[in-house]
Parts: structure tokens; C-alpha cells; sequence
């Protein structure tokens, strides 16, 4: 490993807004976090509902009501082609039947008796 490109590994406080407070090593010294394993959900099986929507309220209480931009215009839509029909395949023509053979077959041989 290079020496002195790798940050500091230091003790780190990770701090919940319930108030539960985390004793690790990371490479940030303080965090601060909305949820934890001791306030979240999923790990303590009751329901907590987070207010998004007092986040929205908090917004509009700050800039107002704030005047919508023009609205977009409607967006050309090009005429449908008709589709094209695809031509029918050849008719095909029938393989040729194979020639019978012209020679017939020759008898075999009679053995000779003595």
C-alpha cells in the first residue's frame, strides 16, 4: 500500500435524532442520522411514521406560493405511415422426384457343381 494518500481512521460518534448514541471507528469523526437500529421499524416491529409532508409545509411557509412556470407546449406528434404489408412468400417449387435407375439388377452367380 502507498503510505499517506489513505485518510485517518479515527474513533467516530454516530448520533440518532431519538438520542441513541453509536461508539465506532469510520473516517469521519461525528454523524448525525435520522434513523437508527434502535429507533427504526423494521428492527423494533412498531409502527413511526417520518413527516415528509411537513417538510413540504416548511417550504411553502418559506418561499411562498411560487408562481408556476409557463406551460410547456404540446409536443407535435408526426402522422402515423401505414404500415407496410409484407408480399407473400414464392411459391416454391416441388423438389424433383430422384430417377430410377435405368439398369436392372443382375442375378447373382450359380456355384458350379461337380
Amino acid at each position: 500500500m502507498k503510505s499517506k494518500i489513505h485518510p485517518k481512521y479515527v474513533e467516530s460518534t454516530i448520533t440518532c435524532a431519538c438520542g441513541n448514541v453509536v461508539k465506532t471507528r469510520s473516517t469521519r469523526p461525528k454523524m448525525n442520522v435520522d434513523l437508527c437500529s434502535a429507533c427504526h421499524p423494521f428492527f423494533t416491529g412498531k409502527q413511526k411514521l417520518v413527516d415528509t409532508a411537513g417538510r413540504v409545509e416548511k417550504f411553502r411557509r418559506k418561499y411562498g406560493d411560487v408562481v408556476p412556470a409557463k406551460p410547456a407546449k404540446p409536443v407535435k406528434v408526426a402522422k402515423a405511415k401505414p404500415a407496410k404489408v409484407p408480399k407473400p412468400p414464392k411459391a416454391q417449387k416441388a423438389p424433383k422426384a430422384a430417377k430410377p435407375k435405368t439398369e436392372p439388377a443382375k442375378p447373382a452367380a450359380e456355384p458350379e457343381s461337380k
